[in-house]
């Protein structure tokens, strides 16, 4: 049953939103993911095999750069739902925030100071700190431009569909451009410093211009009134965890999803050079990792209608644990995994199942702001998206600390650009298929507490809109 105002279809709050804006607002994804997903995927081979960092070591850093968002991401998240900018509340850090992400972006993968773990350090953190100053008001923009349940889910559409073409382009692109830049035609050496610059450099320009197209395209009108903004605090975040369970069960479930992304990714380009022996197939391979997002993505709404979203993220998170038992059982037989197009059909059926599940994912935040709002009258989405950033993160740290720690533990050397020991080829398998197939195990049990089923996000949105003509 459909509980959304029928008379008035621009009542305050559920608001229809042209494709101009649908895809202004995913190009600001886009453009985050020019930066995300190279960091995910590339930083650590670029910081082993061309900074000449230790595995452990940048494990480590990792790890700690983390534990920082853990302290920042509150902070900016209770900072931006209590002020109002003329350029907008959200939307303005789209513009205030992207130009030192893309400064820092680009001196991470800069190989000046070569081996300096300060400069790693420094560059690292002030990347991380300015992408939460995009990220978060990003995040809570989502929620602000409607409450419809089903153009959110149009909009989530939408922008993963151009998150993932993010992803493609530097999947896709990254390794096709360092090896066509490098001096020597490789991306994991040392004399590859100069090409990952430049590749860097470019893209990062390029998102810094999206993230301005999405500040244009976009316009605020599900906020807090400045009343109400100034009673917002940080310990705001701790309670809202407390009181919203649904926000709980989607926290915990961003954890697993995201610690399974970074590992898998991690692991991307050490499997194809070494387990493979195919580094020229990994632009393919990666893009794989992407490429069904253009073909299930715009099925979403349907397919959700069809079977509900706890069903649909039941069956994709299955479709990717079958396409990792495939990557696995290709790579354990001496004769198949050398078999390109296997394991090209392998990581199609893996992507599948995460593209989906792990897309729609982003579409459950403007929900869980809408409960908080219904039970504690505060539509807090600055502090929300922190409390997702936070749990996001540590997910990510997660992802660069197990590769990183069981690189080192199975004696990954690398100094060598061309082969490595069984024992290490194993464990690179464990990182691309054993460990990410455990975490989907966990994240399809998480999923299957969330209580926040359409129908009654409805009609908490129509109440919500009742208070409000109070």
């Amino acid at each position: 049953m459909d509980f959304r105002p029928q008379t008035n279809n621009e009542s305050r709050g559920f608001h229809t939103l042209s494709w101009l804006q649908r895809i202004g607002f995913g190009s600001g994804d886009l453009a985050q993911n020019l930066i995300y997903q190279t960091v995910a995927q590339y930083l650590l081979i670029f910081y082993t095999n061309v900074y000449g960092l230790p595995p452990a070591t940048a494990a480590v850093m990792f790890l700690i750069v983390r534990l920082v968002d853990v302290v920042w991401d509150p902070l900016v998240g209770a900072f931006v739902d209590k002020h109002n900018s003329k350029r907008g509340k959200y939307r303005s850090y789209l513009m205030l925030g992207g130009v030192p992400l893309t400064g820092f972006a680009i001196l991470c993968f800069w190989n000046g100071f070569s081996g300096s773990l300060l400069y790693a350090y420094i560059t690292y953190v002030g990347l991380s700190m300015c992408y939460t100053l995009v990220n978060v008001p990003y995040g809570a923009l989502n929620a602000s431009l409607t409450r419809d349940t089903d153009e959110i889910t149009k909009l989530t559409a939408v922008r993963m569909f151009l998150a993932n073409l993010g992803g493609l382009t530097v999947a896709f692109g990254i390794p096709v451009c360092v090896k066509m830049l490098s001096v020597d035609g490789k991306i994991n050496t040392s004399a590859s410093g100069g090409a990952w610059f430049i590749t860097m450099t470019a893209y990062a320009v390029a998102g810094l211009a999206l993230l301005f197209f999405c500040y244009n395209q976009t316009k605020e009108r599900v906020v807090m009134d400045m009343a109400e903004t100034a009673q917002v605090k940080v310990s705001d975040l701790w309670m809202e965890f407390k009181h919203n369970r649904p926000l709980r069960i989607l926290a915990f479930f961003f954890i697993t999803a995201f610690a399974m992304m970074a590992i898998g990714n991690s692991a991307n380009s050490y499997y194809m050079i070494y387990n493979v022996q195919a580094e020229n197939m990994l632009p393919y391979f990666a893009a794989l990792g992407s490429i069904p997002a253009f073909i299930f993505m715009p099925m979403v709404p349907a397919i959700k209608r069809a079977i509900g979203k706890k069903q649909m993220f039941y069956v994709f998170l299955s479709i990717g644990i079958l396409g990792m038992a495939m990557l696995y059982a290709i790579s354990v037989i001496p004769a198949l995994k050398t078999q390109v197009w296997l394991v090209f059909a392998a990581q199609f059926v893996r992507s599948t199942g995460l593209i989906v599940a792990t897309g729609y994912m982003w579409a459950l935040v403007p929900e869980v702001i809408s409960y908080g709002e219904y039970t504690t009258g505060k539509r807090i989405s600055g502090i929300v998206n922190a409390l997702t950033g936070i749990f996001f993160k540590a997910g990510m740290a997660l992802g660069g600390v197990v590769p990183g720690f069981v690189l080192a533990f199975v004696g990954f050397d690398e100094k060598n650009a061309v082969t490595q020991s069984p024992a290490v080829e194993q464990g690179i398998l464990w990182l691309i298929a054993v460990i990410p197939a455990m975490l989907l195990l966990l994240a399809m049990f998480i999923i299957s507490k969330y209580e926040l089923a359409d129908d009654v996000i409805d009609k908490i949105n129509l109440e919500i809109e009742e208070r409000h003509r109070r």
